[in-house]
């Protein structure tokens, strides 16, 4: 959902830099920084942003605001925590602005949907996984990168149709009937994707993964 800056009355744009701005700083103020001095940790990370950013420009819609596309937001909590997560989508979203591929005024609200609803619902997702499922390897994968990352994009989805609905940008039936169903194709996309990319980093490279915990999935299985 890249919006442009002519769909929406000001007072939505406005009331998104209100609410983006000190949850960007509180992210900012509360990110582990430390992380990133390791060079492997940061040039993962930058290769994160890097990548997503150009998935974020390979978009399909046919009307303002109504575009799709992968989003890469389960993979990169998991990787590196809601908080660094937030940024590194927010950065990913800098780029795809600056490319003309969504609206400047808009950044806000594209931001709070497609980066920090994005990031919070994957994190939920992974709390709920861990206190409730079974330490298992293979529930890991699946249960955070398969469906953890579909339900995370028919979730942003959800929120995307309620809202354009809400700021009365597009009537409900349009959206219910050509836009919504559409995240359901996604998300099987994004699951699959997701799964593959971190299964890769947990077998290959586990210290990308900053949820996996070698003694809590491994030992003892």
């Amino acid at each position: 959902m890249n919006l442009p800056d002519n769909l929406l009355g000001e007072a939505w744009y406005w009331a998104a830099w209100a609410v983006w701005i000190p949850l960007f700083a509180l992210s900012v103020w509360r990110a582990p920084w430390a992380r990133l001095q390791d060079n492997e940790q940061i040039n993962v990370w930058l290769g994160m942003i890097v990548m997503l950013t150009v998935i974020w420009s390979m978009k399909a819609g046919v009307k303002p605001g109504l575009s799709l596309h992968l989003l890469g937001a389960t993979v990169f909590t998991l990787c590196f925590g809601r908080h660094l997560a937030f940024i590194g989508l927010s950065v990913v979203l800098s780029g795809v602005t600056l490319n003309g591929s969504a609206g400047f005024f808009a950044f806000a609200i594209n931001a709070l949907i497609m980066a920090c609803f994005a990031v919070l619902v994957s994190d939920l997702i992974t709390r709920l996984v861990k206190r409730y499922l079974p330490k298992h390897f293979f529930v890991f994968i699946f249960a955070n990168g398969f469906f953890g990352a579909a339900l995370t994009v028919l979730s942003v989805g959800l929120v995307s149709t309620l809202f354009m609905g809400v700021s009365e940008a597009y009537d409900f039936d349009y959206l219910t009937s050509e836009y919504l169903p559409y995240f359901i194709l996604l998300g099987f996309s994004e699951a699959w994707l997701s799964g593959m990319v971190l299964t890769l980093f947990v077998v290959y490279r586990p210290n990308w993964v900053s949820a996996f915990d070698d003694s809590l999935y491994l030992a003892k299985k």
